[in-house]
């Protein structure tokens, strides 16, 4: 039995008793912290928690990890609930093909993007895939990750899609913190399918996803609903297939433009909804009418030069936001959390106690994992944050450059 003690916590943050699912409009800005407090964790359970002067003789603590946290904050693990992180290769080519003026639909177009790292992804092995993918998550768990989901969606065959499946399975078993899978194999029409969309849509319901649902593979289903890409019948045809192998949809809309993905994800029982750089006020009255997550990925954004999601507008309309890094070679290539929190604050304007509800809560329940996730409750994961000594919670945004995690308890 492991045991931890926090003592002399400079402010413990996001805790108490019967929380929210998730924080919405307004009540974004509201964030408990109880200052001068104590964490007790028994086998990654929070069993207690509190302010200093009231711990002792909470239980036994014998043989137990002592950690003194004098002038550092302890939060939740963020939860980051939209990540690409198995892949084979990066692609900093179309980076400086962005610097000289081709647009993300422009390189795609001429055979980059998507289909890119499709074509090299085929060209590895599971093995090297999962060593180089576990060697990422390692990384973004140091910067504060204690929960990720993560997609398939570079296959695009049915050997390669099951093959990054069954990654993604091998990480869920080996790693410390809660992983998702998503099944995303309808994230770009591979070249041989390109003008016979029906033959790739026939081999995602017929052969992917009842081999899917033999193994296990997913928790999820997705489609990059978007021009050039899937249209709105055809993502509604494959989340109903989804559907019945067990998958629940959780799917990229309004990256570019606004089709009607929205809506029709949500009637189909969307967890969440991602990207959102476009949205329209009828795609906010849908949100409203639903309890779907709208997630938003800033770092994507600030990467390929598109529009940020309007967070302010979702928010004063009444609506929760979660964040999520979209952590992929192409158009994220990091997954690091305290980046997309400094990018939420500075380019989307949230204070930074509505970011953290948006990387903790709210990101717990984008990837169904709010009952055991997200607070400092009595009962839920022990996957928690120790800060390095700052000033203020704000410093973590406000010094973007640096690493202000010491530690992440899993």
């Amino acid at each position: 039995m492991s045991k931890i003690l926090i003592k002399n916590i400079k402010g413990l943050v996001q805790y108490g008793e019967d929380m929210p699912i998730a924080r919405v409009g307004r009540d974004m800005q509201h964030l408990p912290i109880l200052e001068n407090a104590y964490l007790a964790i028994e086998d990654n359970i929070i069993v207690a928690y509190g302010a200093m002067n009231e711990w002792e003789g909470i239980t036994d603590w014998r043989n137990v990890e002592v950690i003194d946290a004098d002038g550092k904050y302890v939060l939740p693990a963020f939860c980051d609930s939209h990540t690409h992180i198995v892949f084979a290769k990066s692609r900093e080519e179309e980076f400086v093909d962005r610097i000289k003026g081709l647009t993300y639909e422009e390189i795609a177009l001429k055979g980059g993007g998507i289909l890119n790292s499709a074509r090299r992804l085929a060209e590895k092995s599971e093995d090297e895939l999962f060593e180089e993918a576990l060697i990422r998550v390692k990384k973004v768990m140091a910067t504060g990750t204690g929960a990720i989901e993560i997609k398939s969606g570079y296959g695009l065959t049915v050997e390669a899609e099951i093959k990054m499946l069954r990654v993604i399975k091998r990480l869920k078993e080996v790693l410390p913190i809660a992983v998702k899978a998503t099944f995303l194999g309808a994230h770009a029409f591979p070249t041989k399918f390109k003008e016979n969309h029906r033959g790739y849509i026939d081999l995602i319901i017929n052969e992917l996803l009842p081999k899917i649902e033999e193994e296990q593979l997913a928790d999820y289903i997705d489609v990059f609903c978007e021009r050039n890409y899937f249209s709105l019948e055809e993502m509604e045809e494959i989340l109903i297939a989804g559907k019945k192998h067990g998958l629940i949809p959780k799917v990229h809309v309004n990256q570019f433009s606004v089709m009607g993905g929205i809506a029709k994800a949500i009637e189909l029982g969307a967890l969440s909804v991602d990207h959102l750089e476009e949205i329209s006020d009828e795609d906010i009255d849908a949100i409203k009418h639903s309890e779907c997550m709208p997630t938003l990925l800033p770092s994507c954004s600030h990467f390929i030069s598109i529009p940020f999601g309007n967070a302010r507008k979702l928010i004063e309309a009444g609506l929760p936001i979660a964040l999520a890094s979209d952590f992929n070679p192409g158009t994220t290539p990091t997954g690091n959390l305290q980046v997309v929190f400094s990018l939420a604050c500075i380019k989307m304007k949230l204070t930074p106690e509505e970011a953290i509800n948006a990387l903790t809560l709210n990101a717990a329940y984008a990837m169904g994992i709010n009952e055991t996730h997200g607070s400092i409750s009595l009962g839920k994961s022990g996957n928690v944050i120790i800060t390095n000594e700052i000033p203020s919670l704000a410093y973590i945004p406000y010094a973007f450059g640096e690493n202000h995690i010491e530690r992440l308890i899993s």
